[in-house]
């Protein structure tokens, strides 16, 4: 909240600059707190009084009621009747430190000629009966047409509105437009100001019903004048409440269910009055086949059913036919078994080979009603080429195979045409968490019959529900081209290690794409489309694909390498974690994962801070802190990016252990980008001593500086408070980029001792400092407690970026040697 702390001319000095900024609100209108008018051009001669303004408004800090404020501007401009002085304004309004309302002008201004009306009343006295018969017979008013904004969640609807409707001379207010791009946003809206209104008990509605929110929100938006437009919708608007299960009764009249609103519609008539409905006929149907975006996000979850993007459908048709051959669709029978509202399948032509199956029946009747939209227009591209009696319910996970329509059943029996039968799908991600503490996933989303059959040979896989459809395909439908999107976890994955040992299956084509750009997908990672061979066993081992990027541009060809037990880097760093009862630790990090996908996760914290129990803990002594080091690098000194989220690090060949300049490097790199705070105990990590930074008192450890001069014995254990001089170890050697980042860092260092020099022994600074800890010291934190990205400190900023650059210096020499001592595979 930009607003929350700041006084009212504050405020409004900030209202102006970040929504009026293009406009005069610098003119004092009577007793008016606030006015938006044009600039006036000296060379125009127009006397102020004549231009016209676009916007009164009422301030307050803090939060304050909205309706009250707009009254009480109503009664400073009726009781100074600033009206008949000056040009009235486009709107009138109010605002405070969260929200904005406007008011039309038009709407309201019959007020000021109401007959025997003191005005003389004190407009902020909420307590006259003046005010309450103002605030009386403007409630309504307000609330069919006031347009009210929240500044952190309507800032790019506050902006459109004030382009749209702050015009000299405009007349009526504009209203924002819905279009395929805008309707989602405006739904998460939605769900905020209009549905708590709704008088339903959600839960209860989605189990007995298989209805959702999205149903009442679709009402909405093809509606015209509260009353919805488009047939074979779930759930119909008319006029005051909801109509659910329109259904025709033995005498032809309409029957059906009715839902309420609890507020007497005054949020939903309040939040529609923003925009302008229905959409451009147009829309209707794309709107109408996207409901899978509307679709809560905790069922989604467990469906793990996202909607595959059009570019990412035309693409595998076209891999589809690079593989199969350009009269593939029909030489093939097609079977996509997860087809939620059947869009994988738009552009395939021949609808005697296809079949589409879904565990939900309003997508069945989605396609069940594309296709009567194809059958009746006559443009092409309209509706769905599929036969009504190839689309049906069906749990795949769960049902017999009995189930399916008989000339279906007529395929996948016959081992010949199975041959021939393409099981096209963007299977449905959800995973259920590892342990049942653990927040990721959804708990039990894996019980299905097909785990119950296969999980033996899933092993730790079967939590996915991707491998699941996969893994029933390979075994009761064998033979067949699986042609799938799905997450690389089946290539690489150590959890998939028995998922491989089975599926033997030749890989025809691949190609990969950000996972980012699939609706409601979150996280940087790639998802793959690969086209299997089933005939052919062959056992996965390196897949190549090609990669491309959001918008379909070619960037390269990407490997894929399919480790086995004990190859990952974790099994290999494993056996050196210390003995927390035998030695004096020093450090800790959490090694969960063996791929880019957990670095963030990867940092040296303090062996006393207590964080990420999930996780196993790697902890640091004297013996083990090269081998720390080397892993801390190695994880961390190459990007994370979508396009190697999943690539695996691993179990490294022998040549790191003799290049000593690797290893220095590698602890370089890491004395300089740890995660330690001092907050937690004594900080072994500071890599100078007490002389060179000029510290004003002793360190209560010199282990780092000792390790680094060579006069700590890393084969025994002993007291690290200790200074041991040992004449058969020699200082470490650092290469010229490990140097300069030294260089650098010792320059910090030593303008923190310098700025805490004089300062007293009680204040907000810490002898023993970590690179944490000097950073927090000048950067600061926030109200919320979170470190401020910048300082305020020109010095130290220059300071902490050429050490940040230093960094990025030293990880681009060890990232070729990541690759060289096997650590990851090119």
């Amino acid at each position: 909240m930009a607003y929350l702390n700041v006084r009212e001319e504050e405020l409004k000095n900030k209202i102006a600059q970040d929504y009026f900024g293009v406009f005069d609100c610098t003119q004092i209108i009577g007793n008016v707190d606030f006015c938006v008018r044009p600039h006036n051009p000296i060379k125009s001669q127009v006397p102020v009084f004549e231009v016209e303004s676009l916007l009164w408004a009422e301030a307050k800090k803090g939060k304050s009621d909205i309706y009250k404020s707009i009254v009480q501007l109503i009664l400073t401009i009726g009781k100074a009747r600033t009206f008949d002085k000056i040009l009235p304004p486009a709107y009138i309004g109010a605002f405070d430190a969260h929200n904005i309302a406007f008011v039309a002008y038009n709407d309201i201004h019959d007020i000021f000629y109401q007959n025997d009306f003191n005005w003389n009343v004190t407009p902020s006295d909420y307590e006259t009966k003046e005010f309450a018969l103002v605030l009386g017979r403007v409630t309504q008013t307000i609330d069919s047409y006031s347009l009210i904004f929240d500044f952190d969640k309507d800032k790019t609807e506050l902006n459109d509105f004030i382009k749209t409707n702050f015009i000299v001379g405009k007349s009526g207010t504009s209203k924002i437009r819905i279009d395929k791009n805008n309707f989602m946003v405006i739904y998460n809206k939605w769900l905020q100001a209009v549905k708590p209104t709704i008088g339903l008990k959600w839960d209860l509605l989605k189990k007995v019903e298989s209805l959702i929110d999205g149903d009442f929100y679709l009402a909405d938006l093809l509606s015209d004048e509260n009353e919805s437009l488009k047939e074979k919708l779930f759930v119909y608007l008319k006029r005051d409440h909801y109509e659910l299960e329109r259904v025709l009764d033995e005498y032809g009249l309409f029957k059906s269910k009715r839902a309420f609103f609890t507020d007497k519609q005054a949020a939903h008539k309040q939040f529609w009055n923003r925009y302008d409905r229905p959409p451009r006929e147009e829309y209707w149907d794309y709107i109408v086949d996207r409901r899978d975006l509307l679709v809560p996000q905790d069922v989604r979850e467990r469906k793990g059913s996202f909607f595959t993007p059009q570019i990412w459908v035309e693409k595998s048709q076209e891999y589809l036919t690079d593989a199969l051959g350009d009269d593939w669709q029909d030489n093939y029978y097609i079977w996509d078994c997860a087809a939620g509202t059947g869009n994988l399948l738009a552009g395939l032509t021949n609808k005697y080979h296809i079949w589409a199956s879904t565990l939900d029946k309003q997508d069945v009747d989605v396609m069940h009603d594309r296709i009567e939209t194809m059958n009746q227009s006559s443009i092409k591209g309209q509706g769905s080429s599929l036969l009504d009696d190839h689309v049906f319910q069906f749990d795949f996970l769960n049902d017999d195979f009995n189930k399916l329509p008989q000339s279906l059943q007529d395929v996948v029996n016959d081992p010949e045409k199975r041959k021939k039968l393409v099981i096209y799908i963007n299977p449905p991600y959800a995973e259920a968490p590892q342990r049942v503490f653990e927040k990721e996933g959804k708990i039990a989303v894996e019980q299905s019959k097909t785990n119950e059959k296969y999980a033996s040979l899933l092993g730790q896989g079967n939590r996915e529900l991707f491998a699941q459809f996969l893994t029933r395909i390979y075994f009761e439908i064998p033979d067949c081209i699986i042609a799938e999107f799905s997450k690389l976890k089946i290539i690489s994955g150590p959890h998939f290690i028995d998922f491989r040992k089975f599926f033997k299956a030749e890989l025809k084509s691949a190609f990969i794409c950000p996972a980012s750009s699939f609706d409601n997908v979150k996280g940087q990672f790639p998802i793959g489309f690969m086209i299997w061979d089933t005939t052919n066993k062959v056992e996965i081992a390196e897949v190549k694909a090609d990669a491309y990027d959001k918008n379909g541009l070619f960037l390269n060809i990407k490997f894929f390498n399919a480790p086995n037990n004990s190859q990952y880097i974790n099994d290999w760093v494993k056996p050196y974690r210390a003995d927390p009862a035998k030695n004096q630790l020093i450090g800790k990090f959490p090694f969960m994962g063996n791929d880019f996908q957990q670095q963030s996760i990867i940092q040296i914290n303090h062996h006393k801070m207590i964080y990420n129990k999930a996780a196993g803990q790697f902890l640091i002594n004297q013996k083990n802190v090269m081998y720390a080091c080397v892993y801390f690098a190695v994880r961390k000194c190459i990007e994370a990016t979508w396009l190697n989220d999943r690539d695996q690090f691993l179990f490294p060949n022998q040549g790191w252990q003799s290049d000593t300049v690797f290893q220095n490097d590698c602890l370089a790199y890491t004395l300089f980008s740890n995660n330690v705070q001092s907050q937690y105990g004594t900080n072994h990590w500071i890599p100078f001593t007490e002389h060179e930074v000029k510290a004003r008192q002793k360190f209560e450890s010199s282990f780092m500086a000792n390790y680094i001069a060579g006069k700590v014995n890393r084969e025994i254990s002993y007291d690290l408070f200790e200074k041991i001089e040992l004449k058969d170890r020699k200082p470490l050697v650092f290469s010229a980029e490990s140097t300069i980042l030294f260089e650098a860092g010792l320059k910090l260092w030593q303008y923190y001792h310098k700025t805490i020099a004089n300062l007293p022994l009680e204040g907000q600074w810490v002898l023993n400092a970590s690179l944490y800890d000097i950073r927090e010291y000048f950067q600061g934190r926030n109200d919320t407690g979170k470190m401020n990205n910048q300082s305020d400190d020109e010095l130290y900023t220059a300071l902490i970026t050429d050490l940040r650059n230093a960094l990025k210096i030293v990880a681009q020499k060890i990232e070729p040697k990541v690759y060289e001592y096997g650590f990851l595979k090119s």
